[in-house]
C-alpha cells in the first residue's frame, strides 16, 4: 500500500506541478518548479517498475477530460496529510490548551478525511478494497502525469 500511496501522491502532485509552473514568475523559483517535475518524473518511472501485475495504462493525455478524480485525489492527499501533521503535533504540544486545540482540529480532519475518501470510493475513483483495479489506477495516473 506503501507504494500506491508515493505513486498516487507524486502522480497528482505531479499533474499539479505541471499545470501550475507557468503561473510561476520568479525565474528561481519556476527553475525549482522544472527541477522538481523532472526529479518526479523520474521517481514515477522507477516506482512503475514496481507494477508487474497492474494491467499497463495508456500514455494517452486529454486536457479536456473530467478533472474530478484529480482533484478529489487532492483533496484527499491533502486531508490525509493533515490527520498526519496533527497526530505528530500532538505528540510535541506543550500545553494543554494548544493539544485541546490540536485534538479538535485532528478529529475534524479525520470526520473530512471519511467524506472525502468515499465521495471518491462511491464513484469508483478509489477503489481501496479491489488491490488490482487500485493498482491499475496508479499505472494509469502516472502515465496521465508523466505525458501532461
Amino acid at each position: 500500500m506503501e507504494l500506491h500511496e508515493l505513486t498516487a501522491f507524486q502522480s497528482n502532485s505531479l499533474m499539479h506541478l505541471k499545470m501550475s509552473h507557468h503561473d510561476v514568475k520568479d525565474p528561481q523559483l519556476h527553475a525549482l518548479y522544472l527541477e522538481t517535475i523532472r526529479s518526479v518524473e523520474q521517481n514515477l518511472r522507477e516506482l512503475l517498475q514496481y507494477y508487474p501485475l497492474a494491467p499497463q495504462g495508456t500514455r494517452a493525455g486529454n486536457m479536456s477530460m473530467d478533472m474530478t478524480a484529480f482533484y478529489g485525489v487532492h483533496l484527499l492527499i491533502f486531508v490525509k496529510t493533515s490527520v498526519r501533521n496533527y497526530s505528530i503535533a500532538i505528540t510535541e504540544t506543550a500545553t494543554p490548551r494548544l493539544r485541546d486545540t490540536l485534538q479538535k482540529q485532528l478529529n475534524t480532519a479525520i470526520l473530512l478525511h471519511g467524506r472525502v475518501f468515499h465521495f471518491l470510493h462511491e464513484r469508483g475513483i478509489y477503489p481501496s478494497y479491489d488491490l488490482p483495479k487500485l493498482l491499475s489506477n496508479d499505472v494509469n495516473n502516472a502515465n496521465k502525469a508523466l505525458t501532461l
